[in-house]
């Protein structure tokens, strides 16, 4: 078989090893993503504009968790109490948008999982607790409100939004 340069470099290249699904395939595989995540900055925006956002926010860490810091406005119900306590506490009406620590942890995933097992409509933050500091944005403690300047490699500096 005679190579190409270009199948050549394609061969040696780690990104281009595997080919890039289709446009088609590209599209689906995305617009589900969307359909499964919201990022912080995205649930910011959406908590802060006039009326309601039409979700609810809900920390699925712990209590020692919760009082170190959350988003002003969550629900908190750890992952572990969501199978007796969601019926309680949310509205199997009104979309449930996941949290927990950061990108490093999946509790957001397990509890996604465990609300849609039970019928709820969800998303899961990308980025948790920790973009949410990391991006500038304001947070409730035992001790009150924070808030910490926003990180630049996170958010832009001056700007009202990254722009994507």
């Amino acid at each position: 078989m005679v190579m190409t340069s270009h199948s050549a470099a394609t061969a040696a290249n780690p990104v281009l090893r595997v080919a890039p699904a289709s446009p088609a395939a590209a599209a689906a595989h995305f617009g589900a993503s969307l359909a499964f995540h919201a990022d912080v900055s995205d649930v910011a925006a959406a908590l802060v504009a006039d009326g309601d956002p039409g979700f609810v926010v809900l920390d699925s860490r712990s209590t020692a968790s919760w009082d170190q810091g959350h988003i002003p406005g969550a629900v908190h119900l750890p992952t572990t109490l969501i199978p007796e306590q969601a019926a309680a506490l949310l509205d199997p009406a009104v979309p449930v948008v996941t949290y927990c620590w950061g990108p490093g942890c999946d509790g957001a995933t397990r509890a996604a999982l465990a609300l849609a097992q039970l019928g709820f409509q969800v998303k899961e933050m990308l980025g948790g607790f920790e973009y949410w500091v990391r991006e500038g944005f304001a947070y409730e403690t035992w001790e009150g409100g924070a808030r910490r300047a926003a990180d630049p490699l996170t958010a832009p500096v001056d700007a009202a939004d990254c722009g994507c």
